[in-house]
């Protein structure tokens, strides 16, 4: 017996390490692309102007010294270590920071979070070390966050600068990757001719590069892997090659001292440098925010045993092959290709452009994903999602995000033509990121993993002081292409806080506003109005309480559906819901009245459903409540804004398969179903009917005869059809308010939902089931 279970955990143990080696591999092409390709121009960017001409190899001993330092202490100390332990239930990325400290500090900027969404399974992390006491610092640093709302909206834009920032890393990633990859061709031309195929060559290759993001990456992502793997072995080889046949004593560079040397030198030359220096770590927020589609562990083993090493030989070979050659003017042109045996360039330079193509896929994709987590969490405009891959997570494609790159990308190429000025740029977005990392991570390690205060300090200081000395050197080459990611980190940061000022403004319009309940109930059971057949959706942000234009629409006029359904559709800040946590459903009033209350909860990654799918899981959620109660699910109660509603847990269909079953079948095709272990509830034939729903009930436990009636009037609602009943709202600012209220109000918010998707597309409903109900908001 103990042989059996020997063999059956060794066959375990295998099984487990080709999944982790499988998505290692996996990895390479999809996090490590845009890392993997900053050789092409590091150096070029670091001597470009700053520092002069030496007979010496101290400059390119400094450089070296430097470059391997960075990698080994940010990617490697940093993140692999360190950042990568901050997950939020298996997500990564600056808003998975956020949003942990949103929900263990309790600072959410989500208008709608209820009490309920705390006693969701993965709303809060367990601490890793299974320490649950704080430091009484730590104690008042939470009570202070969640006193002051100066203190949370500093939070949330530090936050929103850091996604600004990828953003941008998102315009000029390609850019600078494409153009250093095509650089190339300098070498088999003249001067006077190669300016003018460079940019039109880089420029086609992006415009293909968006043109088909919406076809997806699966079709050919598992061709990602293989090409920067060979990248990454070209570069390695190729420095192995520079070392041993130009200076194989360039291993002494690696010493710190030569750090000390290079800046004692150069001095302000060489602090400048440092902005070219960064570029050796762009990418490296990849891993981070990649951490959904991977496993730590493939992430990093990945890293430390191919990745890094590969890019330090790769280094080292450039630095051997000028300390020979002392700065070739050859060199201020082509920079990594000169280096490049010349049999082997145009192998090479293909190898280049494909592996520069994957590394701007990786981060265009993480723009896209990043900017959906932005829209669920209410700081970005709705805007279209199309998910490219029914089979693979997170496959995305944003059509509107992805022009605007495309056309952003293009002007940087046009506009600059040189590698140093997009080099400058994209230094700058990228050490931001870093430092936003770096500032979350601090409050992460109180907050979230119960440290010491004085650990998060240390860490602060230590990556802070490193980041903020590439931070300055980048910024004072403001002038020189610095200010490109600066513009537009403040153009997307005033648009995404204007929406999200303005979704703010409009839910406490909405509590402000809202019907009681008391007076719906006071019109009886028919509320005063016509019931018609048939299920109403009223579409609501409110968690409470009856909405304006429920009273708006029923005032003008006087019908409704025979059962009444307000749907909130809500974002809570963690990745994922667990299907069996998605909906909460109520009854509101006396069960002749047909009122119900539906919550229907998503994470910021979570993929919302088809609506046909969507209507089924809503209706079974409603019957099963229906049938068992409140004895049968977890209850939960809450008071809010005094009301007492009385939500219960219920999951999608797939959750309760020993629970009722939806069948729907076409009036033709309906044949007599019946078991000893099922009890048939159908609805009376109607010739007009075009499909008929049948509720299957298990026979235990029993229900009521008033339930069964409930089941039957569900039913032949359900058969007459869905109306969804949305608030189509303009939004004004009040007389008296602010002119800074009313340029956010009148201008900015109304141009921002004027110009994008309406909250039928993002309820993913047909047009022919949609009313919508026109009203003005003065906030």
């Amino acid at each position: 017996m103990d042989l059996e279970s020997s063999i059956f955990q060794d066959r375990v143990k295998k099984e487990s390490w080709k999944t982790i080696l499988t998505l290692a591999f996996q990895s390479l092409g999809v996090v490590y692309g845009d890392l993997s390709t900053s050789p092409l121009y590091v150096f070029k960017s670091t001597f470009a102007e700053d520092v002069t001409h030496s007979e010496t190899n101290e400059e390119i001993y400094g450089v070296l010294s430097f470059v391997f330092w960075t990698i080994t202490l940010i990617p490697l100390l940093k993140y692999v270590f360190i950042v990568l332990k901050a997950d939020d239930n298996g997500e990564g990325g600056t808003f998975a920071l956020y949003s942990l400290l949103c929900r263990h500090a309790r600072v959410s900027s989500l208008p709608n979070c209820q009490a309920a969404d705390e006693e969701l399974s993965d709303y809060y992390k367990k601490d890793k070390t299974g320490l649950e006491t704080n430091s009484s610092i730590g104690s008042r640093l939470r009570s202070t966050l969640e006193k002051h709302r100066v203190l949370q909206r500093s939070l949330l834009v530090l936050a929103l600068i850091g996604t600004c920032m990828v953003i941008g890393d998102g315009v000029l990633t390609p850019a600078i990757s494409v153009f250093s990859a095509v650089s190339g061709l300098e070498l088999s031309m003249s001067r006077e001719h190669h300016k003018y195929v460079e940019v039109p060559v880089a420029c086609i290759i992006l415009i293909c590069l968006f043109a088909l993001q919406h076809y997806g990456t699966h079709r050919v992502g598992f061709l990602f892997a293989p090409v920067v793997l060979t990248w990454l072995l070209c570069i390695s080889a190729i420095g192995i090659y520079n070392i041993f046949k130009w200076n194989r004593h360039v291993y002494r560079a690696l010493s710190p001292y030569y750090m000390y040397i290079f800046i004692k030198k150069t001095q302000r030359e060489g602090w400048m440098s440092l902005g070219g220096i960064l570029l050796c770590i762009t990418g490296s927020e990849a891993m981070f925010a990649d951490l959904g589609h991977f496993s730590q562990l493939s992430i990093k083993i990945a890293f430390t045993f191919i990745v890094y090493p590969s890019l330090i030989l790769a280094y080292m070979g450039q630095a051997a092959y000028l300390s020979a050659h002392h700065f070739n003017d050859k060199y201020n042109q082509v920079g990594f290709y000169v280096s490049v045996p010349e049999k082997l360039r145009w192998p090479v330079l293909i190898i280049a452009i494909l592996a520069a193509v994957v590394g701007s896929q990786a981060i265009i994709t993480g723009t896209f994903s990043i900017i959906k987590q932005c829209s669920a969490l209410g700081c970005f405009p709705r805007v279209k999602i199309v998910h490219t891959s029914s089979k693979i997570h997170g496959q995305i494609y944003i059509p509107e995000i992805n022009w605007i790159l495309m056309v952003l990308c293009l002007a940087v190429t046009i506009g600059f033509r040189d590698t140093r000025r997009m080099g400058n740029a994209s230094g700058l977005a990228v050490i931001t990121v870093m430092l936003v990392t770096t500032c979350l991570m601090s409050l992460v390690i109180v907050l979230c993993w119960h440290r010491n205060v004085f650990i998060a300090i240390c860490f602060v200081f230590f990556f802070g002081t490193i980041e903020a000395l590439y931070f300055s050197a980048s910024l004072i080459k403001f002038l020189e292409g610095a200010w490109v990611p600066v513009a537009l980190s403040l153009v997307f940061l005033i648009a995404m806080h204007v929406w999200h000022y303005g979704t703010i403004k409009k839910y406490e319009y909405e509590i402000q506003n809202k019907v009681s309940i008391n007076w719906l109930l006071s019109l009886g059971p028919s509320l005063g109005i016509v019931r018609v057949r048939g299920i109403g959706l009223i579409h609501t942000e409110l968690v409470s309480g009856i909405p304006a234009i429920f009273s708006h629409f029923v005032t003008n006029i006087p019908a409704f559906h025979q059962v009444l359904v307000f749907l909130c559709i809500k974002s809570v800040p963690i990745p994922h819901v667990r299907p069996e946590e998605r909906f909460l459903v109520g009854q509101i009033g006396p069960k002749e009245y047909r009122l119900f209350r539906c919550i229907v909860r998503y994470g910021y990654r979570d993929v919302h459903k088809d609506d046909m799918q969507f209507e089924n899981d809503l209706i079974h959620s409603i019957a099963e409540f229906i049938r068992s109660g409140s004895k049968a699910f977890n209850a939960i109660s809450e008071d809010l804004s005094k009301e007492d509603d009385k939500m219960t847990v219920v999951g999608t269909r797939c959750t309760h398969s020993d629970g009722i079953q939806l069948c729907e079948d076409s009036v033709d095709n309906i044949e007599s179903v019946g078991t000893s272990e099922a009890v048939e509830i159908t609805s009376p034939p109607l010739s007009q009917r075009k499909k008929r729903v049948r509720f299957v009930v298990p026979e235990s436990p029993q229900m009521e005869t008033g339930a069964k009636e409930e089941l039957q009037e569900l039913m032949e609602a359900r058969e007459a059809g869905i109306a969804y009943i949305l608030g189509n709202t303009y939004m004004r600012a009040k007389k008296g308010s602010s002119i800074t209220k009313r340029i956010a109000i009148d201008y900015g918010y109304e141009f921002l939902r004027r110009n994008s998707r309406t909250p039928t597309y993002a309820l993913s409903v047909p047009q022919a089931s949609t009313l919508e109900v026109g009203i003005v908001y003065n906030v």
